[in-house]
């Protein structure tokens, strides 16, 4: 007999004719739109943006649904009266607006909050500064290999709200989970994973405090069968064992632990009361970096009560660097180009450098997350051998590796840059045979790019068009 999800047939009952308010026009809310208009939901749209810069599909949609809008900077000032709220990711829910209208008893949700309050499968939620996407695309690709129907979703491919339908108790769910989605939510994965805690969005967070009470969402309202994976590393993160409720299996690459997963001289362990047993040696895997070793051994953890290590090895050993992080673009005259545009703080960028042996050209800069670029110098002034800043950041850069450059009485070769164009232009003239240029920005993208992925499929472009 096939399944029926109760709660989603609740749900879709509930949402007929009720007045609905879909804040954000991006990737997560964009499924709702046909859903809500084939529940017969009364839908009004907000968006930030003024109406020219809404694609022209997505307006005919909404125009064709007959569904009220209110677009442009104050467009939230009409979010009055309704019964349900989806928010986007970055409309966060200490907005005035949504604060206004959940004290007069609407329901402000988002689509992944809700997909996780009425998904019948298990649910395994990563999180973390760095790493999420790469941890998050093993542990599918693990349970994947194991057989299991299994759905990637969150922050990462496909919004999933729209196919709880297809959702069974014998499946199990992906997700990737940003801080932005965490806050405000009420409901925790099964198993969570922190990958790390560094500072980051403190551009659009009120400050650091709030970014980690946001991440600890993931974990904050599981039961006592909760799993918890956790940084052992971090200092952040190996404290949150603290407030676990459930069980908490740490990962590390410093720390021989008794009890977890470990990066101990190039091999990947399991650590059982003490005994150690090599998993995986890292000579084996295609990816490359401490920091992805350290992704392994997070997927290892959080799929270790569900699947045979041997499959899970295989699976390893298959897995591919994700687009946009340390992704191989080509080699010309003996020299490596690597994307990693997707390395968009200090910290990830220092993992990109500490990936390589080689002498890196290194391509960096972008928008302006108000992140400290100190913590970045020094490994940067030892490891690169040109350095070319574009964006926002660029100044910022430059003045925390000068300051480093003075301390260590060292010269680098620095080069500020206008264009993505001009970077590349000066990273081949610069580039010496056995180098690798990288392209890590330590910076968000929205300055001068759509989002990390538009700016890396540029990187990518005119790289391949180098001869």
């Amino acid at each position: 007999m096939p399944y029926r999800n109760e709660k989603l047939e609740e749900f879709n009952n509930y949402i007929q004719f009720r007045k609905v308010a879909i804040i954000g026009l991006g990737v997560s809310n964009l499924p709702l739109l046909d859903y809500l208009y084939e529940k017969k939901a009364n839908v009004t749209v907000f968006d930030d943006r003024n109406i020219e810069k809404i694609p022209k599909d997505i307006i005919d949609k909404i125009t064709n649904y007959n569904f009220k809008f209110s677009f442009g900077e104050n467009s939230l000032e009409k979010l009055i009266g309704f019964d349900i709220i989806f928010r986007s990711p970055s409309c966060l829910p200490t907005k005035p607006e949504l604060e206004n209208e959940a004290s007069r008893g609407a329901i402000v949700t988002s689509e992944v909050e809700l997909l996780m309050k009425m998904c019948p499968s298990k649910i395994i939620g990563i999180t973390g500064s760095d790493g999420k996407t790469t941890t998050t695309s093993l542990i599918y690709a693990i349970l994947k290999e194991a057989g299991f129907n299994v759905f990637l979703g969150g922050n990462i491919g496909t919004p999933l709200f729209t196919r709880l339908s297809e959702m069974t108790p014998e499946d199990y769910v992906v997700l990737e989970l940003s801080s932005f989605q965490l806050m405000g939510m009420e409901i925790s994965p099964d198993i969570a994973v922190i990958t790390n805690i560094t500072p980051n969005h403190l551009n659009i967070h009120k400050d650091y405090e709030e970014y980690i009470e946001a991440k600890k969402n993931i974990f904050k309202y599981q039961s006592e069968k909760g799993i918890v994976v956790l940084n052992f590393d971090n200092e952040i993160t190996r404290n949150c064992a603290k407030e676990v409720k459930g069980k908490v299996v740490f990962f590390s690459s410093k720390e021989k632990l008794d009890n977890g997963f470990i990066v101990d001289e190039n091999i990947i362990k399991k650590c059982e009361d003490k005994v150690r047993t090599h998993i995986i040696d890292t000579k084996d895997v295609i990816l490359r970096g401490n920091h992805n070793y350290q992704n392994i051994a997070t997927a290892l953890a959080a799929t270790d009560t569900l699947v045979d290590e041997n499959v899970a090895v295989k699976a390893i050993k298959k897995f591919k660097p994700v687009e946009h992080r340390i992704e191989f673009v080509k080699e010309l005259d003996n020299v490596k180009w690597y994307n990693d545009s997707a390395s968009s703080s200090p910290s990830r960028t220092l993992s990109g450098l500490n990936a390589f042996d080689e002498d890196i050209v290194l391509i960096a800069g972008g928008y302006d997350k108000n992140l400290d670029y100190t913590p970045l110098a020094k490994t940067l002034v030892n490891k690169v051998k040109t350095l070319i800043l574009i964006g926002q950041t660029a100044g910022k850069i430059f003045e925390a590796v000068k300051k480093e450059l003075e301390n260590e009485n060292k010269k680098l070769d620095i080069y500020m840059c206008d264009s993505l164009e001009n970077t590349i232009e000066i990273a081949r003239k610069s580039a010496k045979p056995g180098q690798v240029v990288l392209f890590s920005p330590a910076s968000a993208s929205f300055d001068m790019f759509k989002d990390f992925a538009d700016r890396g499929r540029k990187f990518k472009n005119l790289v391949n068009n180098l001869s």
